[in-house]
């Protein structure tokens, strides 16, 4: 077994306050994870706390100066700062949880230097993305461009790991779904045929808070698909994996995306009906409509609804309908955001909904809702659904199949794993800590890299989906906002060149 590894953690804003740290200082607690350097730019603190109220830590801050998003390697200066913090500090994994845009050249630097990384979502994403088809398909290069990477840091290491934090894979309902979907699967043969998949996070961005937060904001060109769309963009084909079968392999993705812009969204709520709705609204905010609209001029999506046909050689296994939104229910009813912008908190209630159905033999219903909410004093109270709202119904063919049961219901009880303070509960904080703890685990020795649930090499799905979602949407805005014709790409699990490579390698073992 090894020792605690010392993690560096690149980038610690308000997502990795969070998001990472609570998960590693329980690493910590447990002999997983030992200490903690953060880096971030140039005006971060000089250290930060996390842990419990009752043990609070400090994690010392080193700081880089910023470079532009259009870089696929670290500059120079960078790469000196970060190397010496790795000699001093014994730096054995590294955490990547800054802006997606810098995700890639840092993700190569650790990589380059065999450290095992675990990855925050998205992969990658490039300014203007939603308006620039060329932004777009960069994603898809970007999965390939670091796949590269990683394949060749395990010819040096067999032991290298690269982990991407999608936590849903760790979450006991959402792994629940994929388990039942295979069930189905080997008893029918077939596979998933419809899913309809929706997220709303219930943000209320004030038409001045538009231009003047940045904080996962659309200013760069991208909106809501990069904020968290990517948890769906995974998700929806791991769950259609689990149903594939024999000669129904998904190789092709058709896509069509329709989005609301900072424009659109102030035409349904203008800056007039702001300050009706909120006193003290016009004092101040300095903008007009027209200012508005000629500030947010190319920023990014606020919603985006996506059409997708998955295909099989030529045929329909599945359509999917992918609905994120920010521009959902929310209990803000403050002009001033409490501190820390609008990453969280602010009246935010999370709503998610996944329909999947299975042919005429099973439908799947999964419902989470967000249940509590930042007050204006910060303090968290319940909003809508009960505590922990999550329900899981399943329904099956009871007439076909005697031994299926018609309908049950699973709740928070239900799906929880395990017990005691051992157990995986079903809320997306539980699946994080899960997900830096396999990663871990697995670098001590205590995990087989055959249990990892979200290696790289599993990835390039939901980067061609998000690909495939950004290139809609930027095909649209550059033939002036008219419909454009739909994004078709290969989904393949493996690009053909690595799948020819493979075949290559066993026919030659093979001799």
């Amino acid at each position: 077994m090894s020792a605690a590894v010392n993690v560096l953690v690149v980038g610690v804003g308000p997502h990795a306050l969070l998001n990472h740290l609570p998960a590693l200082a329980a690493a910590q607690d447990t002999g997983l994870a030992g200490t903690l350097t953060g880096v971030d730019l140039l005006h971060a603190a000089p250290a930060v706390e996390y842990g419990t109220p009752g043990r609070p830590r400090r994690m010392p801050v080193v700081t880089v100066e910023p470079f532009p998003a259009s870089r696929r390697a670290l500059p120079g200066g960078v790469r000196r700062v970060l190397d010496g913090v790795v000699e001093r500090e014994r730096i054995g994994a590294v955490v990547v949880a800054t802006e997606p845009s810098v995700h890639l050249p840092y993700a190569l630097w650790a990589m380059e230097r065999d450290l095992p990384v675990l990855l925050d979502k998205p992969l990658t994403v490039h300014p203007g993305a939603s308006t620039d088809p060329a932004a777009a398909m960069a994603i898809a290069d970007d999965f390939d461009t670091l796949l590269a990477a990683y394949r060749a840091a395990c010819r040096r290491d067999p032991r290298m790991v690269v982990s991407v934090l999608s936590q849903r894979r760790w979450h006991p309902a959402f792994r629940r779904v994929r388990e039942l979907i295979g069930e189905v699967a080997e008893a029918t043969n077939c596979p998933v045929t419809s899913v309809q998949s929706s997220h709303g996070d219930g943000q209320w961005r004030l038409p001045d808070e538009l231009v003047e937060l940045g904080y996962h904001g659309f200013d760069r060109g991208y909106g809501k698909a990069a904020h968290s769309g990517y948890h769906h963009f995974d998700t929806v084909p791991w769950w259609l994996a689990g149903g594939e079968r024999p000669g129904k392999e998904i190789d092709e993705i058709e896509v069509h995306a329709a989005c609301t812009r900072p424009a659109d969204f102030l035409a349904q709520l203008t800056v007039a009906d702001h300050e009706r709705l909120l006193p003290g609204f016009a004092d101040r905010n300095p903008y007009t409509g027209e200012d508005l609209d000629r500030l947010t001029a190319g920023f990014g999506e606020v919603d985006v609804f996506l059409n997708v046909a998955y295909r099989s050689r030529g045929r329909v296994m599945a359509l999917g309908s992918h609905s994120l939104a920010h521009t959902t229910f929310s209990q803000r009813g403050s002009l001033h955001p409490v501190p820390g912008g609008l990453y969280k908190g602010n009246g935010r209630i999370g709503q998610e909904t996944h329909i999947v159905q299975q042919g005429p033999f099973q439908a799947l219903h999964l419902h989470v809702l967000q249940t509590l909410h930042g007050d204006q004093d910060g303090t968290d109270r319940l909003a809508a659904g009960g505590a922990d709202h999550i329900e899981l119904h399943v329904l099956r063919n009871d007439q076909l199949r005697p031994d299926w049961q018609r309908h049950r219901r699973l709740g928070f009880t239900d799906l929880a794993q395990g017990s005691g303070e051992g157990a995986v509960l079903p809320t997306q904080r539980s699946a994080r800590t899960c997900a830096v703890t396999e990663f871990l685990s697995y670098l001590a020795g205590r995990t087989p890299r055959a249990l990892l649930a979200s290696d790289l090499a599993d990835h390039r799905r939901p980067a061609r989906l998000m690909a495939a979602a950004y290139l809609s949407m930027g095909r649209r805005w550059a033939d002036g906002g008219r419909p454009a014709a739909p994004v078709v790409l290969d989904f393949r699990p493996t690009a053909p060149a690595e799948r020819a490579g493979r075949l290559v390698a066993a026919l030659g073992a093979a001799r």
